[in-house]
């Protein structure tokens, strides 16, 4: 069945490789058309739990530039999202989307057979005729696969988190200053991650008119800020400072905040 499922894979891949760009012939492609397992980047332990899918499966142009002609992601319900590449790899992608008639059991089997035979044999962004996919995984490798689930839970958390919306001063956008102060309150809503930040010397009466407040991604702050980004999954009830350029720390009766401007 694992290898049936890279079948299917491979077969969708060049199906929407034929309809989107008849013109581009296997010679023109790295292997002929070789179908290559890009787990290098993360692994596939990781995108299994934290992305929800495997690491892209990849069709390359054979050129010097050697860019993808066709990506795949394999998703854990089974559903395939593929992304064509015409122009030699430089053209906007035309994404098609399919389903494998597979289990997701099926699947899980797949995720921890190929951690074992590519990620644990150090065999990175290869051919996936090349990878050993026939075995059936032991007890202790599935015991493993699971067991490290945990691992993964904080980057998870933390993943769910920079999507969710924080509030913040208007005065750190509207004069560039840097985040001084944060506070972490319990969510109002779904979508919120219960942050507030500051530049830190705003009055009361400032703080307190919603028109000079505005939401952002968190995302957003610690991108704008990445000092943020040590205390950003800090529990409800933190209050951080900024004691440098580069630091925050736990906020304390006495301690200063250190403003600067970006």
């Amino acid at each position: 069945m694992k290898r049936s499922v890279l079948a299917d894979v491979e077969r969708l891949m060049h199906e929407a490789l034929k309809e989107n760009l008849p013109d581009v012939g296997l010679n023109e492609l790295e292997g002929g058309g070789a179908v290559f397992y890009m787990n290098g980047k993360n692994g596939t332990e990781f995108d299994w739990y934290v992305n929800e899918h495997f690491p892209a499966f990849m069709i390359f142009y054979n050129d010097k530039e050697n860019l993808g002609a066709v990506k795949a992601l394999l998703y854990t319900d089974g559903g395939l999202a593929i992304y064509v590449y015409g122009d030699r790899g430089h053209g906007e992608p035309v994404h098609v989307e399919r389903a494998l008639d597979v289990t997701e059991q099926e699947l899980f089997s797949l995720a921890v057979v190929l951690r074992d035979n590519a990620d644990a044999k150090m065999i990175w962004d290869e051919d996936i005729r090349k990878i050993d996919t026939e075995c059936e995984p032991d007890a202790r490798a599935v015991d493993d696969f699971v067991g490290n689930a945990d691992a993964y839970k904080r980057v998870i958390e933390r993943k769910l988190l920079m999507g969710k919306t924080a509030i913040v001063s208007k005065k750190v956008r509207l004069e560039g200053w840097k985040i001084g102060y944060g506070l972490r309150d319990e969510p109002t809503s779904e979508r919120d991650s219960g942050w507030f930040f500051s530049v830190g010397d705003e009055s009361d009466e400032y703080i307190n008119n919603t028109g000079n407040l505005e939401l952002w991604a968190v995302q957003s702050a610690v991108m704008y800020d990445e000092a943020l980004r040590e205390f950003i999954d800090a529990p409800y009830g933190t209050a951080i400072v900024r004691v440098s350029s580069d630091k925050f720390e736990p906020d304390a009766p006495g301690k200063r905040i250190f403003l600067e401007k970006k």
